[in-house]
């Protein structure tokens, strides 16, 4: 048991350790193409790339997941189950590629667009079966090698992006350094199968098998389908409707907002096994747990959320130049919801521990709903602002959604939850306007940390924070 307790923390730290890496990595490398490729380009190159991972979904169909479940069950069927994917994903991935291409160019997009989406939809093809041969490594419990993986791909990317960008300004050049990216995380994830857990790609096919997990994969097939086309639709529309600068100033204030995600995945994947746990076993636990998550990420997202808000400005003209001064007012609007976005996790979290998966993908599939109508009103009468309005107003809606469905699972302390929330946005609001007052005397850069600094004292002396709820949130990651 130890042993094992051991070695989920271990995979724990490897991969949110490889996640902090990459996504620091990745937003570095975006903003560096954005300033030197300008808003026009970096749309269509954004544009192509979003566009095609809306129909990689539909080539993975919830596998994955489903994979790591039943090979961490039954792992001497790794290899009937490895054939029985192939069998589906094969056929699957040729048809969607096809799609892909037959889907732009009945958009009528410009050459440049159509070439781009080609080469995209090839990464598109290699990264879909990347991500199921590494959920057999992930149904063998090892992260490691996935972890490393991950940062390889993005340092490749990185390092090959960086030169190609300064030699050329052509975009399906650059898309190649994805490309290559791509095809090294496919071989290597490939290789690993192969030495590692001793897997033939080519074997007899059990349809018996096949048949089992495709009805596994139905609501997870589901889910992930509304969440791509959630995540997505708002670019590709902005594309079609508006055109690609307009995706180019949206794309950056997107980037930005989440790419602070990974610090709520981090937390609800180490949380989640004692969430399952707790459901069982103590509801008094569970109503705890989930009420000191929400307040721990709310003391995270909202200062993060203000001090934004604060800096916007600066942050857009002096790093990304003024040719990306339109992006401002999008991104303060994004960044706005960002407390929402965060609490969204343990929330959706804890309807999954608790046998609720049913009703959070019909959330999805809700909100989905909703994101298309609101874009579909507001790109055309506000372009790229519309967009990020109607993100925003999806983020609330979705929390408003799970966290009815919450309160009919656990009793909601939302007297310690005020309490605690109100002592953070006090805390947030005072390191706000002391931001705006010192931006006329410091550069912005030094403004964050003495921004962190003024947040943290305020919050110490309004009690926002306590031993105790430090110690309930490092006895559930011990627990998980």
């Amino acid at each position: 048991m130890e042993y094992q307790q051991a070695k989920i923390a271990r995979n724990t730290s490897y991969f949110t350790s490889a996640l902090v890496i990459q996504k620091l990595i990745s937003f570095i490398y975006f903003s560096y193409i954005a300033v030197k490729i300008g808003a026009n380009s970096l749309g269509s190159y954004t544009f192509a790339l979003y566009f095609t991972t809306i129909f990689a979904v539909l080539i993975d169909i919830g596998l994955s997941n489903v994979l790591v479940r039943e090979v961490a069950k039954f792992r001497e069927k790794s290899q009937q189950y490895l054939s029985a994917v192939m069998s589906v994903k094969v056929p699957l991935a040729i048809l969607v590629y096809a799609a892909a291409a037959l889907t732009i160019n009945f958009l009528n997009n410009p050459t440049l667009v159509k070439q781009l989406v080609y080469l995209s939809g090839v990464i598109m093809v290699l990264d879909s079966f990347t991500l199921t041969f590494y959920a057999f490594l992930r149904g063998h419990q090892n992260l490691k090698f996935e972890s490393i993986g991950t940062i390889i791909f993005q340092l490749i990317v990185f390092i090959s992006g960086i030169i190609i960008v300064n030699l050329t300004h052509d975009l399906r050049v650059l898309i190649l350094a994805i490309l290559l990216a791509s095809f090294f995380n496919f071989s290597y994830s490939a290789i690993l199968l192969k030495v590692k857990l001793g897997l033939k790609f080519l074997a007899k096919v059990d349809k018996s098998i096949v048949k089992a997990l495709l009805l596994f994969t139905i609501p997870f097939a589901l889910a992930a389908i509304f969440t791509r086309v959630y995540g997505y639709i708002d670019t590709v529309l902005l594309n079609q409707l508006i055109g690609a600068s307009a995706v180019g100033y949206y794309s950056i204030p997107y980037k930005i907002t989440f790419s602070f995600q990974f610090i709520p995945m981090a937390l609800v994947a180490s949380l989640y096994p004692a969430f399952s746990s707790y459901f069982v076993q103590s509801k008094e636990l569970l109503e705890k747990t989930f009420a000191k998550a929400m307040v721990f990420l709310g003391i995270i997202a909202v200062p993060i959320s203000l001090g934004v808000i604060a800096l916007a400005r600066p942050l857009m003209i002096r790093i990304y130049t003024s040719q990306y001064e339109p992006s401002i007012l999008p991104l303060q609007i994004l960044i706005v919801t960002l407390v929402f976005l965060f609490l969204n996790f343990p929330l959706g979290s804890l309807l999954n521990a608790c046998n609720r998966q049913t009703r959070n993908t019909v959330h999805i599939g809700i909100v989905m709903v909703v994101n298309i109508i609101l874009n579909f009103l507001l790109i055309p009468r506000f372009s790229y602002i519309g967009a990020a309005i109607a993100s925003s107003l999806s983020t609330l809606l979705m929390f408003g959604l799970q966290l009815y469905v919450v309160k009919q699972i656990i009793p909601v302390n939302f007297k310690y939850l005020a309490a605690r929330f109100g002592a953070i946005f006090i805390s947030s609001l005072a390191m706000y306007f002391i931001l705006i007052w010192l931006l006329a005397f410091l550069n912005f850069i030094v403004l964050v940390p003495i921004g962190a600094v003024i947040y943290l004292a305020a919050l110490y002396l309004l009690k926002g924070f306590n031993k105790e709820d430090l110690t309930m949130i490092k006895q559930s990651f011990k627990r998980s």
